[in-house]
């Protein structure tokens, strides 16, 4: 255990040593302070108009934008320089910000919609691979129907073979069937074409999002 003498002395030097730590934030506390305090306040807007006349104000108005002005502390030390507007260049340049802009907003929506071109590639994967279900899908079914148009076919032969005259019935499954496969046709060549425009678009999705990471 320690003696009173070793505790007493223990309890100085803690509060020595909150002393000098209390001493040091307020050194650096007060030398912060001082830096900021030394920095230059706008205190003045100077410009010069056609004639090279100086014209001063504690604000900035459209003749200053328009010939360009400098801001001024107390001491009239020029602090910044901001060029003159220029109107013709700015119509130019109208065409290029629009174009920014909305580039800017296509970025927005893909880092909002995707995040970042791996979760945009699995979901390239995704929906192709719905797709290509649904091709699979219709593909059979034409086939099927192909079949039963060889079966059909048959039927309306073999009447014609004995020269009797083909049933109305057979007559209609024949023409359902025959549209039957075209629709089937049509729908296989729209996934088709939705496959790789799918593709094409996710493509574009994954290459700007490469080029924003």
């Amino acid at each position: 255990m320690l003696s009173q003498f070793q505790l007493k002395l223990t309890f100085m030097d803690y509060k020595s040593m909150s002393k000098k730590i209390i001493l040091g934030l307020y050194l650096l506390l007060y030398t912060t302070f001082a830096v900021a305090s030394q920095q230059p306040k706008v205190a003045w807007y100077r410009y010069y108009d056609s004639r090279g006349i100086a014209n001063i104000s504690t604000s900035v108005s459209p003749n200053h934008i328009r010939y360009g002005y400098e801001a001024l502390d107390q001491n009239m030390q020029v602090i910044k320089r901001n060029k003159p507007y220029n109107v013709e260049a700015d119509i130019k340049q109208a065409p290029k910000r629009a174009a920014e802009a909305k580039q800017n907003a296509s970025d927005l929506k893909l880092k909002q919609a995707y995040n970042n071109s791996q979760i945009a590639q699995q979901k390239k994967k995704d929906a192709l691979t719905l797709i290509n279900k649904q091709l699979i899908f219709q593909q059979d079914q034409l086939k099927q129907l192909q079949n039963d148009r060889i079966l059909f076919v048959r039927q309306e032969r073999e009447h014609f073979r004995k020269g009797e005259s083909v049933p109305a019935q057979l007559k209609t499954i024949l023409s359902n069937n025959q549209k039957n496969i075209v629709t089937k046709k049509e729908n296989i060549q729209s996934l088709q074409s939705s496959y790789r425009n799918t593709a094409a678009e996710y493509d574009k999705i994954i290459s700007r999002l490469k080029e924003m990471e």
